[in-house]
């Protein structure tokens, strides 16, 4: 391999002679080999996004050469077009802040700039990563603005994949609307219920886990670009802050805004415990729902099977026709990686000190990862699992006309102490409880049909009266 030799503060760097990034990029990439995983394509093109609205806006205010200013906004085109994207070595955990990431995109930038001005990479003759790439700028002020930027584009397709969920549960409810089965409160049989009924439930609580995570949206939105290197604007012109927020905007179609006090925007990264808060409420009550429906198509033959999940793969080595419930299963280890992975943001959030957390590379890769993981399990959960589902329907009728838990509906009419013998001896002599109470005499026939109508026993009411 043909090297360069750069030079940067601390001495000579050989930097590989095809490469795009330089000394500081370098450094880091062989000091951090750490987990050989780059940062995520989507904080790569936020920062680039971010770069772009800065040398436009300094060019505007007279801060940067015209020509300068121009091939740094077209070098940046390039890579959101999807040019030089292998040119982001660093590892996700790199040194604290994000110094490297930044730097990693300013050189970039900078050498392909310079490539495009008739010089060469690593001479740095016309375009400087510093003084031009990154005039105005720290790395304190753009790495949070472009972290709080790829999280608030990633859940653009994550409310996608909940909405698409949601809709399927929906459909599900709707489907099963007619489907009388027995509840169940601490595993044991309860009062009847429709399978519709459940169904709709986990649609309602999808739509408001979306709720907690719109809620996110809207800190994420607050970016803190112009603060500097303490939140002091040191080294940015007045009009600078507001006018890249405005380019940000204009490139994306979202509602960002600039932070209302730039010291805070440094000193707190609220708004990724907030995501983090938001992806955790998700995962909790996505988490009940797919060990409900791994509860309730258990079986085939020694199990609820109330419902039976799509097979999409032989479930066992050893034992033939064996199925299981795959994307269920799927669903929950995705989902307990990403609960870990909140845990992490959060720790990474307390970690800041007075002016600055430098955390942020390891809450950057947490929010990115864990975007990308539910949006992607989403999607194929709700593809290859929820439109599949059927309802085993004698299974679930059979289990609540049997069901000792009918005797509730008697409290209204014999009393709470009648009904709980009714239901004791429908145990203990192995009956339904419609043939105890004709035996001891409880109720006339007519009543008792319409006291013990397991439709009826699924809407407010009091059956029989």
């Amino acid at each position: 391999m043909e090297f360069r030799i750069e030079k940067d503060s601390l001495g000579d760097v050989q930097v590989p002679a095809a490469a795009y990034w330089g000394s500081q990029a370098e450094r880091s990439r062989k000091l951090f080999q750490i987990t050989g995983l780059t940062e995520h394509p989507k904080m790569i093109e936020a920062f680039v996004l971010l770069k772009k609205a800065c040398a436009e806006v300094n060019t505007q205010l007279g801060l940067l050469d015209p020509r300068v200013g121009g091939a740094i906004v077209q070098a940046a085109d390039e890579v959101l077009a999807g040019k030089l994207r292998d040119q982001f070595p660093v590892d996700a955990f790199h040194m604290g802040a994000g110094t490297s990431l930044n730097m990693n995109v300013n050189e970039v930038l900078a050498n392909r700039a310079e490539e495009i001005l008739g010089g060469k990479k690593g001479e740095y003759k016309k375009v400087n990563p510093n003084d031009h790439v990154n005039y105005g700028q720290s790395t304190n002020d753009t790495f949070p603005t472009a972290m709080r930027m790829a999280s608030r584009m990633m859940l653009e397709e994550l409310f996608d994949a909940v909405v698409e969920l949601s809709d399927a549960f929906d459909e599900k409810a709707e489907q099963f609307d007619g489907v009388l089965k027995s509840g169940r409160t601490h595993l044991q049989d309860a009062v009847p219920i429709r399978l519709g009924q459940e169904f709709k439930a986990y649609a309602i609580s999808m739509r408001k886990s979306w709720r907690w995570l719109e809620h996110a949206t809207f800190e994420l939105e607050s970016l803190g670009i112009g603060g500097s290197a303490a939140g002091t604007g040191l080294n940015t012109h007045p009009e600078y802050r507001r006018a890249v927020v405005e380019k940000l905007k204009e490139y994306t179609g979202l509602e960002f805004r600039n932070s209302s006090h730039l010291p805070e925007a440094m000193q707190s990264q609220l708004p990724m415990s907030a995501l983090a808060a938001g992806m955790r409420i998700l995962c909790l009550e996505l988490t009940r729902v797919a060990n409900d429906l791994r509860l309730l198509c258990s079986g085939p033959l020694t199990g609820l099977a109330e419902i039976t999940l799509p097979p999409v793969q032989p479930g066992s080595s050893i034992m033939p026709g064996k199925v299981n419930p795959s994307m269920a299963e799927n669903l929950n280890m995705v989902l307990y990686q990403v609960l870990g992975q909140c845990h992490a943001i959060d720790l990474c959030v307390q970690a800041g000190q007075l002016e600055l957390n430098v955390m942020m590379p390891g809450m950057a890769f947490s929010a990115q990862f864990s975007l990308q993981m539910l949006t992607n399990v989403l999607k194929t959960f709700t593809e290859n699992c929820v439109w599949g589902i059927t309802a085993n329907e004698e299974t679930c009728r059979r289990y609540a006309e049997t069901s000792p838990s009918l005797a509730t509906a008697l409290n209204a009419h014999i009393g709470y102490k009648a009904a709980a013998d009714v239901v004791k001896a429908a145990l203990r002599e192995e009956k339904t409880i419609p043939e105890v109470v004709r035996e001891k005499g409880l109720l006339d026939e007519e009543t008792l049909r319409k006291v013990l109508d397991p439709a009826g026993l699924t809407e407010p009411g009091i059956p029989g009266k």
